[in-house]
């Protein structure tokens, strides 16, 4: 599914869904209350790394950075091919998916880990987390903030309430472009929850110059202006898009048609076949978190072990 545009900025349609909105909030919060009957302990500590945005803000780093700091499983959801599990796998992190998080969470205790990184699932309460963490982008902040579908919040924005911490992610690219996390900010500190600031800094591989870019995440244009170079092309596809032998082809031929390479997210790179990761790069992530995040994340693990 591609990203609506009305979910970073109200129009007309966004509007016109607003009461689609109020159902799909009172549908979602009674399951949310139901399901929370049935909610399952986990022998050992669960960091929920979740967001209250659909679509890409970039989670998937920072539950990367977390689970190679502390020896962490990561269990997550599948999804089709699974392009996140992929990518952590490929960054020597040890993912257990499948439909149901709990059974992911049974493996990693049957492997022996200390701690379980839970990619997502904060609306998901069916687990019990011993330590919540939500994820934002300062570029997106909350999008028109409206609740799906009139935009791109799970929830409102109050849900806040039920983490114990805020990342917000800049991009050091566009550092001082402008921040739309004030609303965020002034939320946490309504119910007093610590902000901790990662920075992103998308790395150009080395051998390509002119290049054409494409993406298949939930906001595209975010890896595109990130890049430290300008493409001459860039070209959109839906979030978590399979990339089938004719895509690749109308790539290729665009691309030596411009004289050009191919440039991708990593989170794309991994759902190309092996054939296709020949003839296409990537351009990787740096996500730098501070330390002061790892001390109180250690913090409040031996708290909730107390």
């Amino acid at each position: 599914m591609r990203t609506p545009n009305w979910f970073l900025k109200r129009n007309l349609i966004a509007w016109l869904l607003l009461p689609l909105s109020f159902l799909y909030f009172i549908a979602s919060r009674k399951v949310f209350i139901f399901r929370s009957f049935w909610q399952k302990s986990s022998k050992i500590p669960v960091i929920c790394v979740g967001g209250l945005l659909a679509g890409g803000v970039g989670k998937t780093p920072i539950v990367r950075e977390i689970a190679k700091k502390f020896g962490s499983a990561v269990v997550m959801r599948g999804y089709r091919g699974g392009d996140e599990a992929k990518m952590l796998e490929s960054n020597g992190v040890v993912v257990f998916t499948g439909v149901k998080r709990a059974q992911g969470i049974k493996n990693a205790e049957k492997k022996g880990f200390s701690t379980i990184v839970m990619d997502d699932g904060f609306q998901n309460s069916t687990i019990k987390k011993d330590v919540s963490v939500l994820v934002f982008n300062s570029k997106i902040g909350i999008g028109n903030g409206f609740v799906l579908p009139a935009g791109p919040m799970r929830e409102p924005l109050n849900a806040i309430r039920r983490a114990d911490a805020i990342i917000i992610m800049r991009d050091i690219k566009n550092s001082k472009t402008t921040d739309n996390s004030s609303a965020i900010i002034k939320a946490a500190k309504k119910y007093k929850k610590p902000i901790f600031y990662v920075e992103n800094k998308t790395i150009m591989p080395r051998g390509i110059h002119k290049f054409i870019a494409f993406a298949g995440i939930g906001y595209p244009q975010k890896f595109f202006n990130n890049l430290p170079k300008k493409p001459v092309k860039t070209l959109s596809f839906p979030d978590h898009y399979e990339y089938t032998d004719k895509d690749i082809k109308q790539l290729l031929d665009l691309a030596k048609k411009a004289k050009a390479g191919l440039l991708t997210t990593e989170k794309d790179w991994v759902r190309l076949s092996p054939r296709m990761r020949k003839q296409i790069k990537f351009s990787p992530l740096e996500t730098k978190i501070p330390m002061e995040f790892y001390s109180w994340l250690k913090e409040q693990l031996e708290n909730k072990n107390d």
